[in-house]
């Protein structure tokens, strides 16, 4: 467990974000409620034997960091990964609770040779409408696979398949607080909505040429980008807005970026060694970008 400042923030939480998940802990002495969860969150620190990295940020001592974070209630946890915040939650949750949360982002402990086989053969290079058809199998026998239904919805969306793309994706319409794919599935298919009612490209930029802070049409310049499968065109946009306001909309910007880095990053692999490879530089820059821009 660390505790982090502005002097070590960007190596004990940006960087160490890059090797492993890092959860932030952000807290106050005077918090009840902190007090019942963060040794929840040691304990389980060090039941997952080093699968995520715990850091502490007092927020009445690292003020400029609580706003960083847009903190409004604590205690609250973000989970980072790649040098982002993916995830998070407000409140002191039951141990269980929590746990659930991890699973879903940490890496799994060490698993049987039988499980690593059946994984690899899943994940081996097949044509689209076989690997479309296994994983539909997949979740016929276990529709309850949240991971493996995401995939399938990506897959479809990917292959232009919108209709069915929706409904595959209703059952996890009420998980977008706790997946990060699923919330990104759903940022994808709402901009594929937006982009067909929205005008055309040449009057969107010629209403950015007259005003710089025209910030919906940048956001419609942005979705349209994401219907396309333009992904670094689409968070040059969103950079723009991020750039001159971070909370514009709700946080719009930042939401789409987010998503955008979602579905740019391939499913999670081991290589021989058991290492996660390397991410794809491109990813990897438009990341920090993000992460420069919000802590600016």
């Amino acid at each position: 467990m660390i505790d982090a400042n502005l002097a070590n923030f960007e190596t004990e939480v940006v960087e160490a974000s890059r090797s492993l998940p890092v959860l932030v802990d952000l807290w106050a002495p005077w918090c009840g409620p902190c007090r019942t969860l963060g040794p929840i969150l040691e304990k389980l620190e060090t039941a997952y034997e080093g699968r995520f990295k715990l850091v502490k940020i007092n927020t009445e001592d690292e003020q400029d960091l609580a706003a960083a974070f847009g903190v409004r209630s604590i205690p609250m946890v973000v989970l980072l990964k790649d040098g982002q915040p993916v995830d998070g939650f407000v409140g002191a949750l039951p141990e269980g609770q929590i746990r659930q949360f991890l699973d879903r982002h940490v890496p799994a402990a060490a698993e049987e040779p039988a499980e690593e086989a059946a994984e690899a053969e899943l994940d081996a290079p097949q044509d689209p409408g076989a690997a479309l058809e296994q994983m539909q199998q997949g979740l016929a026998t276990n529709p309850a696979d949240d991971a493996l239904r995401g995939r399938y919805v990506k897959a479809l969306l990917e292959g232009g398949r919108l209709d069915d793309a929706r409904r595959a994706f209703e059952p996890l319409a009420g998980k977008l607080a706790i997946d990060s794919l699923a919330n990104a599935l759903k940022e994808w298919m709402d901009a594929i909505d937006a982009a067909a009612q929205a005008p055309a490209d040449e009057a969107l930029r010629a209403r950015i040429a007259a005003d710089r802070r025209d910030f919906a049409a940048r956001f419609a310049l942005a979705q349209r980008a994401m219907a396309q499968r333009q992904w670094t065109a689409a968070m040059d946009e969103l950079l723009e807005i991020l750039m001159r306001d971070k909370n514009w909309a709700d946080q719009a910007a930042r939401k789409a970026y987010v998503a955008v880095l979602e579905l740019m990053a391939p499913p999670p692999q081991k290589t021989t060694d058991g290492q996660v490879p390397a991410v794809d530089p491109t990813v990897e820059s438009y990341r920090r970008r993000l992460s420069m821009t919000v802590l600016s």
